[in-house]
């Protein structure tokens, strides 16, 4: 097929304008309400918002953070994790989670992913050492792993499970919300996030009150809420206030997000399933095991730049994650593994649009484009 040049659109990859324009007018009053009663820090639309995010997700506690980075630092630290220690993680995710991992004086160990780009649990099984404390998955692209692999390998050594769930909110695995399997587990609300703020913005999840209340004390400078005394190290981590106000806002409609993204991943799935040089993301409703909230819609291609090259020649923005490196390949952080099934995975990655300010005619459009190139 052809494009006709008639039809031709510009398909950013993210909107970020869209964050604020789509819902200014709520925006600026809750700006308004908030700065009106001078509520900045640790204010109740904090509380309010870990209330609701806990009865979403069904967990005990929630505790709002700068980012999810901190959350994931947080959570390991305050279950133990420290010097002497080491933690699986997949090597498909951002380097915050292996920084997070270090961070604590704990040694991260990275791991292939597999075929679904999630922790691979037989690549678990190899890197076991009698360091190994704990394993951390990546909850990537809005999917959450096979935790019942992954909890029978942690059952057998004894080990903890941390989720990094920081795209997943709202994923599930077997009815069970990403983010509640293990000792904790982290959202973000980066502005690109699913459920996204205005600047940087996290939450650490857990049913285990000791973390919770360590890691509450942590985010505060270490500070005893009851008795102001500082009792532990801490940092300063605390989720704006007004951030919370704003996400608490946004969050009142999360199921409509979350609906709108899987219908994106509908159309794509319709119009690009029969191209035999893509694999793409299980569709919407393949596997009842899976709830996915696609965060974002990551495809393998062959002739990966090029097939990028074309869809930015025709006005459709892509994104090849983490700058095209699993995190293994940052060698000047000291790693020296070789994970030769996420190295030549990372040559076919691509994200295509994937966010709820696309119309479907954007959708098709993009679709389009991708047909044209590999003349389907």
């Amino acid at each position: 097929m052809s494009l006709d040049p008639r039809n031709r659109r510009t398909v950013p990859f993210f909107k970020y304008p869209h964050v604020f324009c789509s819902v200014e007018n709520e925006i600026l009053e809750i700006v308004r309400d908030v700065g009106r009663r001078g509520a900045f820090i640790l204010q109740k639309d904090v509380q309010e918002f870990e209330a609701h995010l806990a009865e979403y997700l069904g967990t005990k506690y929630v505790l709002g953070v700068g980012n999810a980075t901190d959350a994931l630092f947080l959570g390991l630290k305050a279950a133990g994790i420290g010097p002497g220690d080491e933690v699986i993680f997949c090597t498909h995710t951002f380097v915050a989670t292996a920084g997070a991992i270090h961070s604590t004086g704990a040694t991260p160990v990275p791991v292939e992913c597999g075929p679904d780009h999630l922790m691979d649990p037989d690549s678990v099984k190899e890197a076991i050492t009698p360091k190994t404390r704990a394993i951390m998955p990546t909850q990537l692209n809005g999917r959450t792993a096979d935790m019942d692999a992954l909890q029978a390998i942690a059952d057998e050594h004894g080990l903890l499970i941390f989720e990094d769930s920081a795209q997943a909110l709202g994923s599930k695995f077997k009815g069970r919300c990403a983010g509640t399997f293990g000792v904790a587990g982290v959202f973000s609300f980066y502005p690109a996030k699913n459920l996204g703020a205005l600047g940087d913005a996290g939450a650490l999840v857990t049913n285990d009150e000791a973390v919770y209340k360590k890691a509450k004390m942590m985010r505060d400078h270490g500070r005893d809420e009851e008795t102001g005394d500082v009792v532990v190290w801490g940092i300063n981590s605390r989720l704006d206030n007004i951030h919370a106000a704003i996400l608490d806002h946004k969050f009142k409609s999360y199921d409509i997000i979350v609906q709108r993204r899987r219908e994106i991943a509908a159309i794509y799935q319709e119009r690009l399933a029969d191209i035999s040089e893509l694999v793409l993301p299980p569709g919407p409703d393949a596997d009842p095991d899976h709830f996915d909230v696609f965060q974002n819609y990551e495809i393998e291609a062959e002739r990966r730049d090029e097939l990028k090259a074309h869809l930015a020649e025709h006005g459709v923005g892509t994104m090849v994650q983490w700058g095209g490196k699993p995190v293994h390949l940052f060698r000047k952080l000291g790693f020296t593994q070789s994970l030769p099934y996420t190295e030549a995975l990372f040559e076919r990655l691509l994200m295509l649009p994937m966010n709820d300010s696309l119309t479907d005619e954007d959708v098709v459009y993009v679709c389009e484009v991708v047909r044209d190139f590999y003349g389907a």
